[in-house]
């Protein structure tokens, strides 16, 4: 019988993350596994990337195990959220909200990261992993990869806290992130990888598919933040013109791109010829609280760790499914 290659995917989406972060803490429950040991290859995406990593740095004592579990992540974002989003009453003014400068200062997300993850490298990550961003200068979509920084560590290694930084740049919101190649003279523009993957899920599979050792058999988690419901009335949305669209456009496009990975992922990989389900996706309806990727209010952080809650809840059989299937060797 085929090993099963097992993929775990997690959407962008900025402080929603804790839905995502709850589920796979109920799948850590389940188990009684941490997510690194559960999965062959974990992708990430803005804050799935953060996520990501946080599961799969290794501890500073046992590099063997990793430093935080799910529900740290999800702690991350109930600590530190206010901190990562916050500005000054100055800088609301001078960025216009996003529009003529990022809408927050670089040093409060950089402290927390480099907090978080401290000098742990991309190579040391606990299995692989890879995780989206978007480099501006080359115009090109940009993949960091464990398995590649682990071959060529000069020039593909870099620190797991700026890549979570640059895999969350997400425009409008924080300056591009800058990475400089060691000893050379070159470097890495960086922007949020939901610019073209917010459900990295496809390209997981892709790279899967692409190894030499082709897996026979492939089973992808997909987690999702969110879908969007708050509507672009179009009385109001014709009459826009850059301005106006430059916030609104950004939430429409990875929206998107979720949604239609997911019909893809669904079609390529909803069951395989034996008739066995090998994707699973876990997603929940944003009807309450603010769908916006920066408000951490204690307010809307208590409605999305509601809602996680709920989504579990409502999933259990496909939770159940899901572990079975992991806890298969």
């Amino acid at each position: 019988m085929a090993k099963l290659f097992k993929i775990l995917s997690i959407d962008g989406g900025g402080i929603r993350g804790i839905i995502p972060g709850m589920v796979m803490a109920d799948i850590e429950r389940r188990t009684g596994k941490p997510i690194s040991q559960l999965f062959d290859l974990i992708a990430g995406t803005s804050t799935g990337g953060v996520l990501t990593l946080g599961v799969t740095c290794p501890d500073e004592k046992d590099i063997t195990k990793p430093r935080y579990t799910a529900e740290d992540g999800v702690r991350l974002y109930e600590e530190q959220g206010s901190r990562i989003f916050s500005r000054s009453p100055w800088k609301r003014v001078t960025s216009l909200n996003g529009i003529t400068d990022e809408r927050y200062p670089t040093a409060s997300v950089q402290a927390v990261l480099q907090e978080t993850f401290g000098e742990t490298r991309l190579r040391q990550a606990l299995n692989d992993v890879m995780i989206t961003s978007y480099e501006i200068e080359r115009r090109s979509p940009w993949f960091f990869r464990s398995s590649r920084a682990r071959l060529d560590p000069k020039t593909y290694d870099f620190p797991m806290w700026k890549v979570a930084r640059s895999t969350s740049a997400a425009p409008t919101y924080f300056e591009p992130n800058k990475i400089d190649v060691d000893q050379t003279t070159d470097y890495y523009s960086l922007v949020d990888g939901g610019v073209f993957a917010n459900n990295p899920s496809m390209c997981a599979y892709v790279d899967a598919m692409s190894q030499e050792s082709r897996p026979s058999d492939v089973l992808v988690v997909s987690l999702g933040t969110g879908v969007l419901t708050r509507r672009l009335p179009y009385d109001e949305a014709c009459g826009w013109g850059a301005a106006q669209w430059v916030i609104p456009i950004i939430s429409v496009l990875m929206d998107g791109n979720s949604e239609t990975v997911d019909y893809q992922m669904r079609t390529v990989l909803g069951a395989n010829a034996g008739g066995k389900k090998r994707y699973f996706r876990f997603q929940t309806r944003l009807n309450e609280g603010m769908d916006d990727m920066d408000d951490a209010s204690r307010t809307n952080i208590r409605v999305l760790k509601l809602l996680g809650e709920q989504l579990v809840s409502e999933s259990a059989e496909q939770l159940d499914q899901v572990c079975k299937l992991l806890s298969k060797d």
